[in-house]
């Protein structure tokens, strides 16, 4: 994984990611796109040829006999397999449904491809604080954390604010188990501290790490996720605590309370297993080699559901296929469902099928992405040329309708990264997730937090812009110069984390 990358190897990837991307340029080169010298009205007028069928999509989805159908496929799945952790015996069985589905839906090519993927088991865990008063914890092992010695670890607690203040008072951190009351100021700021806490505590002596649950809301629900070990650095135990419980700790060492917590972990790293990303698809009719990518990920945290993270995203990428085939619908480009597994120890699976068919670059028009909840749809993220984004522009109109027509920048998603890295132009669904991280990784992550009027607006924007684009005359224009390219790349972290 690359949280875990040695400077050395790091250089190796962004030479190989180079060159990667210079054989994509010179591949866009050697097939010029008509698009690259059409006028903009030439382009709205193709575009709105689809009207049509992009309406008839819409009423399939929102009003027809598919209404609700992703949010009942959604309930039956979740409800039967329940959470999907990297590695467990409920990915494999969520694997297996989705496959025999898929087939079932009469989708096209489904199949599965082999993927290695991560297997850590959380085991029995329990924290109690003892001093100045007994209180048992809520807590939640981070993935990838050792466990405790076999009787836990007693030990003082020492709460700082912030990675600043710890280093500040390094020398008192030795043999305590350190304490982040980090306020939450973004997911994507404030998750440094689940993926670093650790390390970070290790560095100054510390024999274990307690984070305050990234998210902005708490019914004192712990929210577990992924964390990454330094190199050269002790590995010690760590754990997510409530919002309710890091402030309460906070406020007694304020006031000058000596607080002592037993923390019990048997949390193991067991070797890495054969796993598979589901695959299903509706051929091309004319360009069947030429691809639009539609995604999500099969598997989620061993806490709720996986309902929102990320079956909603599986179940739309599936919902889109299967309404443009109820409707007879056949693009001139490949249209592929890929439902990923062990996206959340750092997108696993979908790196290995990247390194699979990336031979096959020059052939993929889009890649598409759902992991931010399948809340009310506002419009899509988008990373690809300017030229691209013109095109992208005329397509999210033809969903007026339902009122989804924004296209903002920066498309995102662990799974997909690399392709956009590589120039491939990408798409994530936006949409109204503002109480998103309040159930993210948690045992909120239920049905009870999906909608089926959302969802069957989200199938509907994933269907009507997978087929506009993949029937299209011509594949999105990429990037025409290397120097071009290299702006977008620095809008992407080097890692991505869930």
């Amino acid at each position: 994984m690359t949280g875990n990358k040695s400077r050395c190897q790091n250089s190796i990837s962004q030479v190989l990611l180079t060159l990667l991307i210079l054989c994509c340029l010179l591949q866009c080169h050697s097939r010029p796109h008509s698009y690259d010298s059409k006028s903009l009205a030439e382009i709205s007028r193709e575009v709105s040829k689809y009207s049509d069928i992009a309406q008839q999509i819409i009423n399939l989805a929102v009003y027809g006999k598919a209404q609700n159908r992703s949010y009942e496929r959604l309930a039956e799945f979740t409800d039967t397999i329940g959470n999907r952790v990297s590695g467990s015996k409920n990915l494999d069985l969520a694997i297996k449904y989705m496959y025999n589905a898929l087939n079932q839906d009469g989708l096209e090519n489904v199949h599965l491809e082999l993927v290695k993927i991560p297997h850590w088991v959380r085991g029995e865990e329990s924290a109690v604080m003892l001093l100045p008063r007994n209180h048992t914890l809520a807590i939640l092992g981070l993935g990838s954390s050792v466990g405790t010695p076999p009787g836990g670890i007693e030990a003082e607690v020492m709460v700082v604010e912030s990675f600043e203040e710890l280093k500040k008072r390094a020398s008192e951190a030795k043999g305590k188990i350190v304490v982040y009351n980090q306020p939450f100021v973004s997911y994507g700021e404030t998750v440094a501290y689940r993926a670093s806490g650790a390390s970070e505590a290790a560095k100054v002596g510390a024999v274990a790490s307690l984070i305050r649950s990234v998210t902005p809301f708490s019914i004192n629900s712990p929210h577990t996720g992924w964390q990454w070990y330094q190199p050269g650095v002790p590995q010690i135990p760590t754990a997510c605590i409530t919002i309710e419980d890091a402030q309460m700790m906070a406020r007694m060492a304020r006031r000058g309370q000596r607080i002592v917590v037993r923390l019990t972990m048997g949390a193991q790293t067991l070797p890495d297993v054969d796993s598979y990303n589901t695959v299903a698809e509706i051929r091309g009719s004319e360009h069947p080699e030429q691809v639009v990518l539609l995604s999500g990920h099969l598997d989620s945290w061993d806490v709720g559901q996986g309902a929102m993270d990320d079956g909603g995203g599986a179940a739309i990428s599936w919902e889109a296929l299967s309404l443009i085939r109820d409707l007879g619908l056949r693009p001139k480009r490949t249209l592929r469902t890929v439902l990923w597994s062990a996206e959340e120890p750092g997108g696993v699976g979908a790196a290995q099928y990247f390194q699979q068919h990336k031979g096959n670059i020059s052939n993929f028009d889009l890649v598409m992405e759902s992991d931010l909840g399948t809340f009310s749809p506002l419009g899509l993220q988008f990373t690809g040329s300017d030229k691209a984004r013109a095109i992208m522009k005329e397509v999210m109109k033809l969903l007026a309708p339902i009122n989804v027509t924004s296209l903002e920048k920066h498309g995102e998603g662990t799974d997909i990264n690399m392709w956009m890295k590589a120039g491939v132009p990408g798409a994530s669904l936006h949409t109204a997730d503002q109480r998103y991280f309040w159930f993210h990784h948690s045992d909120g992550d239920t049905m009870t937090v999906q909608n089926p009027e959302e969802m069957n607006l989200c199938s509907a924007v994933w269907a009507v812009v997978a087929y506009v684009v993949a029937d299209l005359e011509e594949m999105l224009p990429r990037y025409t110069s290397l120097q071009k390219l290299q702006k977008i790349l620095a809008c992407f972290p080097e890692d991505k984390i869930s």
